[in-house]
């Protein structure tokens, strides 16, 4: 029964995966149907607190970008990027990096993979190499930001144990940059050169590929840079907020003292930042949902509706095999538990749903707050499989062909900065944890 269940979840999976957009959150609403009313598994709750507060990033993210702020860091970016371009290898993913840091989702990157190619091809520098650690970068950024869903549903379930939003930004930030770094060398060895690619040299044999002219920029209203001002302050906010939980204010409720919890807070202040961004940057309300931003993060809350709640009622069913059957190994290595995590991660498309769903496990197994931090990294799993939007928008963004899916489709751009990505920043959490925890 438990093949049969696993196999639901990995077929509503992977045609919501062929369906794209909202087909993957619809896929695995009906996913739990079949598991509920066929196999009558009990529904978990409903991630609503993780949706909650994507909702209200992406919302002070969609009026950021309404407000012309995004294009202000996008210009910020692109001059970055032309002063040296042919370091843009390193320079892209610490731009995209900074991107999902300041703003908690990896959507983000979508406004600068179109300069990272632009700018890689007219330097002569094989695209696929800046944009595919570019898209690693965006998504390791997630696992260190303040703000992201998944680094509030770590510190919510790591609270019980004494850790606060500080101990977990600590070591996730450097690890992440390390990692980064690491996978942007892999990422600097891949392929031939530009002018040697065989892909390229076919486009423009065949007047594919025209040349880049610069086009004219317009001026940005001065409300744009106001309303990255005010995002900076609400990230400012949050951070305060998770690494000194004294200035939450507090409560007596039946005798006891409750504190706004972190959700909560992030909610009400990126909620507040949309608002002042509206009233202080002259934004129309529907020019907000009509941006990139917001219907990109819009899909990927239905996404994680649908496909959280399923893999995250089929865990929960099965709870007690999964724990009697690694529980000896995971205590005697727990470093294995990270490669649940990124198996997890790769299924359900989102970290916060992989932590929220799988995370139980490892503390119900006994694995220490600080070796869970130290693998928290490595629920950045779903370049693997080539599916994801901004894997997509990559491959679409260079123009030259040399970005793209394998034959094979795991022999991809993204596969080998991703791995190398991804162990280096769990290695070097164990390291930092060990040291500073």
């Amino acid at each position: 029964m438990i093949a049969l269940e696993f196999f639901v979840v990995i077929a509503a999976i992977l045609i919501g995966a062929r369906l794209s957009g909202i087909g993957l959150g619809v896929m695995g609403g009906l996913g739990l149907a079949i598991l509920v009313f066929i196999f009558g598994l009990q529904p978990t709750t409903a991630p609503i607190d993780v949706m909650l507060m994507i909702i209200a990033v992406i919302t002070t993210a969609g009026c950021l970008q309404a407000a012309g702020g995004m294009d202000f860091l996008v210009r910020i970016a692109e001059n970055l990027l032309r002063r040296d371009p042919k370091r843009i290898t390193f320079y892209a993913p610490l731009v995209t990096y900074c991107f999902t840091l300041f703003a908690g989702t990896g959507h983000v990157a979508y406004a600068v993979l179109p300069v990272i190619a632009e700018v890689a091809h007219e330097s002569g520098v094989r695209p696929e190499r800046p944009l595919s650690i570019a898209v690693i970068a965006s998504q390791a950024a997630i696992t260190a930001s303040p703000i992201s869903a998944a680094t509030v549903a770590l510190l919510a379930l790591l609270s019980p144990a004494g850790i606060h939003l500080g101990d977990i930004l600590q070591v996730a930030i450097p690890a992440t940059l390390l990692g980064t770094m690491a996978g942007a060398i892999a990422a600097s060895r891949q392929g031939c050169e530009l002018k040697l690619d065989p892909v390229y040299r076919g486009r423009l044999e065949r007047g594919e590929i025209q040349s880049l002219k610069a086009e004219e920029r317009q001026a940005l209203p001065k409300e744009a840079s106001r309303s990255v001002w005010l995002f900076l302050l609400a990230v400012v906010s949050v951070v305060m907020l998770g690494t000194f939980p004294s200035l939450r204010p507090e409560w007596l409720v039946d005798g006891k003292s409750v504190q706004l919890n972190m959700a909560q807070a992030i909610e009400i202040v990126m909620l507040s930042a949309a608002a002042l961004i509206l009233l202080f940057c002259k934004v129309k309300p529907d020019e907000v949902i009509k941006g990139s931003v917001f219907r990109a993060g819009s899909a990927a809350v239905i996404g994680i509706f649908g496909v959280a709640w399923m893999g995250d009622t089929f865990i929960q069913a099965n709870m007690a095999l999964f724990s009697g059957s690694v529980k000896d190994i995971v205590t005697a290595q727990p470093w294995l538990f990270s490669i649940a995590l990124f198996g997890m991660s790769i299924l359900l498309y989102s970290q916060a749903a992989t932590i929220r769903a799988l995370l139980p496990l490892g503390i119900a197994l006994g694995i220490p707050a600080p070796a869970l931090i130290a693998m928290f990294p490595s629920v950045n799993g779903y370049f693997f499989i080539p599916n994801y939007p901004t894997v997509i928008a990559a491959i679409n963004f260079d123009r030259t062909g040399t970005t793209g899916i394998g034959k094979y489709l795991l022999n991809h751009s993204f596969m080998i900065p991703g791995l190398v990505c991804s162990v280096v920043s769990v290695g070097s959490g164990f390291a930092l944890s060990h040291i500073l925890l």
